[in-house]
């Protein structure tokens, strides 16, 4: 029954995220690879941790071992913080996605996200199996992700709060 409030909270943002999923999916920081198990399609969960049922665990999610537009919809959900290379992993995203493809993030602000991580540091598994790690953030702002998106070649199409506002799903295609 370990992190029941953290299970629920991945299936809510799991069903906000589905909508905007279509054609074959990478997720990039799968983390338990639930949203592709749950994405009734072809896809593939990436992770740099084991987290027990990821599909492929890489060294670094900037260097993916996947061809040019080999995917349609990426997705960084509630991980974007977690990678240090943010620039570079979002460059990745932008070169493995199709022509037109989206990438779906979900994230946090960064003062929400470093109470939520205090609270939840004795059941959150990125901090008690993985640690938090150099160069990771508790959280981006709106502002932040939008110009990480801009900067790799994204256009935005969709931004909304969910979970009473305190998240956000943003969505982008590739130019």
């Amino acid at each position: 029954m370990r992190d029941a409030l953290g299970r629920y909270l991945l299936r809510w943002r799991i069903r906000v995220v589905l909508p905007h999923v279509n054609g074959r999916l990478l997720d990039i920081g799968c983390g338990t690879n639930k949203l592709v198990r749950a994405y009734i399609g072809d896809g593939i969960g990436v992770d740099v941790h084991q987290w027990g049922d990821v599909d492929m665990v890489v060294e670094d999610s900037s260097k993916l071992p996947f061809i040019d537009r080999e995917f349609d919809t990426v997705t960084i959900i509630a991980a974007l913080n977690h990678i240090p290379n943010r620039r570079e992993v979002l460059k990745e995203a932008y070169r493995v996605l199709s022509k037109n493809g989206k990438i779906v993030i979900t994230m946090l602000p960064p003062g929400i996200g470093r109470i939520w991580h205090l609270i939840r540091k004795y059941w959150d598994a990125d901090q008690v199996e993985r640690g938090i790690k150099e160069g990771e953030v508790y959280g981006l702002t709106s502002k932040e992700v939008h110009h990480l998106l801009a900067e790799s070649g994204f256009r935005l199409l969709y931004e909304q709060g969910f979970m009473l506002g305190i998240n956000r799903i943003i969505v982008a295609r590739k130019e």
